[in-house]
């Protein structure tokens, strides 16, 4: 029988790849939705979420772990493929983690506790970079009458270096002594709460905000949250890393009138250990006891405000 254009194409991928096209291809070709599979898999022994079997067949996350090796291996004979058809594409030299995506640097690389923040983000299986980049931020901080850091709200426009994406990942860290049990996770706008992860240690919190729909590649998306705070001992700055180059960010940073610093300054770092640059002096407005800083393209590193209370 002469094969159909649907068998020839799964063919001509499984021989050549990519991993994740060569997937998707074989899962359309046996016309298996991907809670079917997971329910095969399951009566195996494997414990694949759909989740992660989506990201698979998209590219935005690639198995590595020895169970989603074993899981792959189970899938081949699921989708009836030859054996090792798909574990040899993922084996391939040269074979890389998806669609191309704008240069990003780790949590690692921007934060001490970045790290930590990865740990938690495994534990949630999602793709390390997320799949979006930041075009538009407007973030707004309050202090409140003990210097304490009581609330942060950001409004954000993103767009999609990848198809399916349909999340994003808001990461706060609390200042010393913060009650991370306390801390509070809101979307407002265009968004939902998902799973929350804490690392009560550190103070950090990472929170999914889920979107109604999933973005293709090139889709912008607009949304807003709040992370209510107010456990940690008094603040002395407001800082937010950028694993992307682009984009404009807007800080603003408002004092309570029982607690006014005596001197602002905006500031630049490149990482956790290096140096401030671009070191500006900041002066609050009179009746809203404010100070922000605007940035038109953002650069991958760290931007923040810094104050000194006496």
């Amino acid at each position: 029988m002469r094969p159909t254009g649907d068998t020839a194409e799964l063919g001509r991928l499984l021989h050549g790849g990519p991993f994740h096209l060569a997937l998707r291809a074989a899962l359309a070709a046996r016309g298996l939705p991907l809670h079917r599979v997971q329910h095969r898999l399951a009566a195996q022994g494997i414990k694949v979420g759909v989740t992660s079997l989506s990201y698979w067949q998209q590219g935005a996350r690639r198995p590595r772990h020895p169970e989603s090796l074993r899981a792959i291996g189970a899938l081949e004979r699921i989708l009836e493929l030859p054996d090792g058809a798909l574990l040899r594409l993922l084996a391939a030299p040269g074979a890389g983690p998806g669609p191309a995506r704008p240069p990003t640097r780790s949590y690692r690389a921007l934060f001490s506790m970045g790290g930590t923040v990865e740990r938690l983000l495994d534990g949630m299986d999602l793709p390390p970079d997320g799949g979006l980049h930041s075009v538009g931020h407007h973030e707004r901080v309050r202090i409140g009458a003990a210097g304490e850091l009581r609330v942060r709200e950001s409004q954000q426009i993103v767009r999609a270096h990848r198809d399916g994406v349909d999340r994003y990942l808001a990461v706060h860290h609390g200042d010393p002594g913060c009650d991370v049990s306390r801390i509070r996770v809101s979307a407002y706008e265009n968004c939902r709460t998902g799973r929350v992860r804490c690392h009560p240690e550190s103070g950090v919190v990472v929170a999914e905000l889920l979107f109604d729909a999933r973005l293709r590649c090139g889709d912008t998306h607009v949304f807003g949250y709040v992370i209510e705070d107010g456990t940690g001992a008094r603040s002395s700055e407001y800082v937010r890393g950028f694993s992307y180059a682009g984009g404009q960010y807007m800080l603003q940073v408002g004092f309570d009138e029982a607690a006014l610093p005596v001197r602002c300054r905006r500031f630049a770092r490149g990482g956790p250990e290096a140096p401030r640059t671009g070191v500006v002096d900041l002066t609050p407005s009179g009746r809203h006891r404010a100070v922000h800083l605007v940035e038109r393209s953002v650069r991958r590193g760290i931007l923040g405000i810094a104050w000194d209370w006496d």
